[in-house]
């Protein structure tokens, strides 16, 4: 079997192209460059344009098709089965024989072209609720990877090493450490300006994530508050910045929420509330059910329960966070994929 034909499919967002992106590490590791097929709008190029792990790059002329009227779904739908044609070219040029999809509307072409091809799907999905395209796909994949189900051959999320090597036990609450995700989250900067006095009277440490958007106004804030905070707009030591704190105050997107959990940070969740299928409510809950995480609704959120998560048993969550994720998910997924 010809290994090097192996593609990987799907982005749009970090959430999914930080998955493609371990697929790809993992692959090359293995001695296969494999082929990268994702959509000409979204981060995808940003990405993977000049990646040197890869073979080859496609970048498809590809859009969502979820909220827009009927008008664009129909160009949306069209232009998906225009580039599914041309992924069935790709794939006999290529000789392919598996595809991964880690999602999102950039990997409908190459994942309908499965269908259609003796080629095999793999899908990760990386959200509780399944979103519309792998809902479609996964019924003509070989497997389907997730953490949220007890049937998934392997369930740990493909979270990068770092947040393992710095995670450790938190006891007691010194830090705080607020996160909105990579574009920041303005609910989540107006919360932490609000509890900002009352940490500092409890002489509890802020760092602070505010996305590029709304980091001059959150630093000006801070300064008026007269709090010495480490405000950063976006950083790629974002696993430093986590090992420093002791509790978390974040949004639900999946890589987030496993990143935190590979750290054994304790956390409380604010899900996103435009996700679609509200899939980061669904994503917290699934922590908060087993008792590893709290979560409140952005509409519901109060200042108090911020205070009454840092007053908990912290060190058990923390302890019992180490037993939830596994290192190397990534590698136990590859190694399923080519002994298929």
């Amino acid at each position: 079997m010809d290994f090097s034909s192996v593609v990987v499919t799907g982005g749009g967002t970090g959430g999914h192209l930080k998955v493609a992106k371990a697929f790809i590490d993992e692959l090359y590791n293995r001695g296969i460059n494999p082929i990268y097929i994702g959509s000409q709008s979204g981060a995808d190029k940003e990405w993977f344009e000049h990646y040197i792990h890869l073979k080859k790059t496609f970048f498809l002329e590809t859009k969502g098709v979820v909220n827009q009227g009927f008008l664009g779904k129909m160009d949306s739908l069209f232009k998906i089965i225009k580039e599914t044609n041309r992924c069935l070219d790709i794939f006999e040029q290529y000789n392919v024989k598996r595809v991964i999809s880690v999602g999102g509307y950039s990997a409908a072409p190459a994942s309908f072209a499965c269908a259609f091809s003796g080629a095999e799907l793999f899908i990760h999905e990386q959200n509780s609720k399944m979103g519309s395209l792998n809902k479609i796909s996964s019924k003509f994949a070989k497997e389907v990877f997730s953490s949220y189900d007890e049937n998934s051959k392997v369930k740990d999320y493909p979270v990068e090493k770092e947040f393992f090597n710095t995670a450790r036990v938190r006891r007691e609450v010194n830090t705080v450490i607020f996160l909105g995700g990579s574009q920041g989250a303005k609910a989540i900067n107006d919360y932490a300006l609000k509890a900002a006095p009352k940490l500092k009277e409890k002489n509890i440490n802020i760092i602070h994530q505010t996305g590029k958007s709304d980091f001059a106004r959150i630093e000006k804030e801070y300064k008026k508050l007269n709090i010495q905070a480490d405000v950063f707009a976006f950083s790629k030591e974002l696993a430093q910045k986590m090992a420093k704190a002791d509790f978390a105050v974040s949004r639900a997107g999946a890589s987030t929420l496993w990143e935190l959990t590979a750290n054994a940070l304790p956390t409380l969740f604010v899900p996103y509330p435009y996700a679609a299928s509200d899939h980061q409510y669904y994503n917290a809950k699934f922590l908060k059910d087993k008792g590893l995480a709290f979560v409140k609704k952005q509409s519901e959120l109060k200042q108090g329960d911020l205070f009454n998560a840092i007053q908990s048993n912290i060190h058990q969550i923390s302890k019992s966070l180490v037993d939830e994720i596994m290192l190397d998910g990534i590698g136990q997924m590859v190694e399923v994929i080519l002994s298929q």
